[in-house]
């Protein structure tokens, strides 16, 4: 028997839920793309991405996903053979050093904790002891999904400043951009790179880079760089050069729909919406975590992202019995755990195209799923949801 008839809901935290209007702007014919609409959506994506980004600087779209866009900052302002400092607080920054690697910079983790955001004292220190300023760029997420971690990406700037180094600061916001507030030039953030799946709601396949004025300065004597991702060309004067060629259309025309919606709401409404949908996902597993069988993966709950909760089993328990049930019995597809977690925890999505029926139907289908499995668990995790909720959003 199940109840899993009808509209299949994602729970994951990437792809995430593409709204209705964003799927139809994509139904439509291919455009010239030389000339006219092309490069008036091109000149509106590049000026409303900075003001996503909160950046004054140079913003460039790529046919690619994070992982692409991971590589785009990375050539773009290095040279082989430079060293690289990785924050360690999850998985993503990891994997952003081994491209580092892979491309030919000498990457050093910062170790950190799965279960802990970035120590900025820890930064400071260890580029105190630089003192030959060998360190040239580092590596952070202000979110990574894997871990359910923020990262204070302002304490980590003014740590690095207070060292007196001059490394350039470059942070992932895959996870954070348009769901969480983003402060780019405010913050000291030198590059910035992000894909267009989570918060954006637009299709996987389209990747950012945002740089200031310190990366673009490094980009004219990094030897990293390489045609594709080479921001020079796409500095160019003809339209085609904005994309290396070809430019994903109909990935555009989709997320000009993203953003006009995000607009539409309102950035300060789209965030605090954000923070108050996390917050109930929060209470309803603090609720099911009375049961001692799950708890937060994040120790701290001041480091508990906006975007996505990451829970473990207590005891090292698989949980994909839950996760099946989830999916087969109730239609909801919830995370699967990354990294250290791996096959013991999963993820609730909250971020994007998101709203309060469907965060309480991830929710219920959970609690739903803990009690069919007869898995110990505190009771009326959804109903704390919920009152959390009426209060918060009041008539």
């Amino acid at each position: 028997m199940s109840v899993a008839a009808g509209r299949e809901f994602l729970a994951i935290p990437g792809p995430t839920v593409i709204p209705d209007a964003v799927l139809a702007a994509m139904q439509r014919p291919a455009i010239d793309i030389y000339a006219g609409a092309a490069v008036a959506l091109t000149e509106g994506l590049l000026a409303d991405l900075k003001k996503i980004f909160r950046t004054e600087g140079r913003v460039y779209i790529y046919a690619a996903n994070g992982h692409g866009a991971w590589e785009a900052a990375l050539t773009n302002v290095l040279s082989r053979g430079d060293k690289v400092l990785v924050l360690e607080s999850g998985r993503f920054a990891i994997g952003w050093g081994e491209a580092a690697t892979m491309l030919g910079a000498q990457v050093e983790i910062l170790p950190g904790d799965f279960r802990c955001a970035v120590r900025p004292e820890a930064v400071e220190a260890r580029l105190k002891a630089d003192s030959k300023r060998e360190i040239k760029a580092i590596l952070v997420t202000q979110i990574d999904t894997a871990s359910g971690v923020v990262n204070d990406i302002a304490a980590i700037s003014k740590a690095i400043r207070a060292a007196g180094h001059d490394a350039l600061l470059l942070v992932d916001t895959v996870a954070s951009l348009g769901c969480v507030p983003f402060e780019m030039d405010a913050w000291g953030v030198d590059l910035a790179m992000a894909g267009s799946q989570k918060g954006l709601m637009s299709p996987p396949g389209v990747g950012f880079t945002a740089a200031g004025p310190r990366a673009l300065a490094a980009h004219k004597k990094a030897d990293m760089r390489s045609p594709y991702w080479d921001w020079t060309f796409r500095d160019g004067e003809q339209h085609y050069h904005t994309y290396c060629g070809t430019p994903p259309e109909h990935l555009l025309f989709g997320l000009r729909a993203a953003l006009d919606m995000m607009f539409a709401e309102g950035l300060d409404a789209v965030f605090t919406r954000h923070r108050l949908l996390a917050e109930a996902t929060r209470r309803a597993v603090s609720v099911w975590a009375e049961g001692q069988t799950i708890a937060f993966n994040v120790t701290e709950p001041s480091e508990r992202c906006d975007t996505v909760t990451a829970i473990v089993t207590r005891n090292g328990e698989s949980t994909q019995p839950l996760i099946d049930y989830a999916r087969d019995k109730c239609g909801v597809v919830l995370g699967r755990a990354l990294g250290t977690s791996y096959g013991k925890g999963f993820r609730i999505a909250h971020m994007g195209h998101c709203n309060a029926p469907m965060l309480f139907g991830a929710l219920g289908s959970v609690e739903m799923a803990l009690a069919a499995l007869n898995l110990p668990h505190g009771r009326n995790g959804v109903a704390a949801a919920v009152e959390f909720l009426a209060k918060s959003v009041p008539a």
